[in-house]
């Protein structure tokens, strides 16, 4: 784990804060790619992930943007509230799940709102190697859109698309800009659920394949489904584990003093994934690709169920 000061901090669109982070003790940070997140352990007792948004070039700092959820669970609030310049708290070292294919010869970044996060720093990666690329940003409006000034001023700012909806005429007109799925092509694309299947169900209607599409929820979709009770058998020793109804299987675990480890406790981070033995899987998580949620054998614990009476985990 690191400790980390906010060295600085300033609102970078409405409702939107932008901390850097720097090493508690000096020096520089563990070096991270583009796409690349951290975990932040908060003085709540939350932990929260945020992805990484400034150069990967620059190993003095980490820079974050978090936008106050009006739902918020604690997470963004704490940041908003709590973490004010000189403030101190521990973070992990970075991990990435999102990484850019430098292979790819042109790459297509789509960013949503506060999803510009990932896509900021991919951007600056990209012109440091000279790749082709174009950076779509679209947001509700001009005051909502997080570092805009960096975005028109920065060298790559050539490469740079906004679309906002309350300016009709700069809205994106996907049947362009997809039109061409060539295999060296990629596609990167974060923010809300509407606007990332928006780009994700418009690139497969054109024919790209799902292997030039990559992508990052920062939460995974309201379960529409109705919750129903089952058990969890632990293959080590036959030990079962009644799932009520209002709990979640991660939480059956822990009451029943099982330990699981837990991130974001939203199906996002994977932290939780656990292999499955038998039984079928209600997958409610972000983390998997539709391919691996196909096979069956992984789920979530912190947000997925069983489809039927039980499932036989290798706990």
């Amino acid at each position: 784990m690191i400790k980390v000061r906010v060295a600085s901090r300033a609102t970078v669109a409405d409702d939107i804060v932008g901390l850097d982070l720097v090493h508690a003790e000096g020096g520089e940070l563990p070096p991270f790619s583009a796409g690349a997140h951290v975990d932040l352990f908060l003085g709540n007792g939350l932990t929260r992930q945020y992805s990484l948004c400034n150069d990967p070039a620059d190993p003095s700092r980490y820079r974050i943007a978090v936008l106050r959820e009006p739902t918020s669970r604690g997470g963004s609030a704490f940041v908003h509230d709590a973490l004010v310049k000189g403030a101190t708290l521990t973070i992990s070292p970075p991990r990435n799940l999102f990484a850019l294919d430098e292979a790819g010869r042109e790459h297509l970044l789509f960013a949503g709102g506060v999803g510009v996060t990932p896509i900021l720093a991919m951007a600056h990666r990209l012109h440091a190697l000279g790749a082709p690329f174009t950076l779509y940003y679209c947001a509700r409006s001009r005051s909502r859109a997080a570092f805009l000034e960096e975005l028109t001023s920065a060298p790559f700012a050539s490469s740079v698309r906004l679309s906002f909806d309350d300016e009709p005429d700069t809205r994106l007109d996907l049947d362009q800009i997809l039109a061409t799925p060539t295999l060296e092509r990629r596609i990167y694309v974060c923010g809300p659920t509407g606007f990332m299947n928006f780009v994700t169900e418009g690139a497969a209607a054109r024919g790209w394949a799902t292997t030039q599409v990559r992508k990052e929820h920062f939460a995974a979709p309201i379960a529409s489904n109705e919750n129903r009770p089952f058990e969890l058998v632990l293959a080590s020793n036959g030990q079962v584990v009644p799932v009520t109804a209002d709990q979640t299987a991660a939480e059956a675990l822990e009451a029943a003093g099982v330990f699981v480890p837990l991130s974001c406790e939203q199906g996002v981070c994977g932290t939780c994934l656990t292999r499955v033995v038998e039984g079928e899987i209600d997958h409610r998580d972000a983390f998997q690709t539709d391919e691996e949620k196909a096979v069956g054998d992984h789920f979530t614990p912190c947000c997925s169920r069983a489809l039927g009476p039980r499932l036989v985990i290798d706990l």
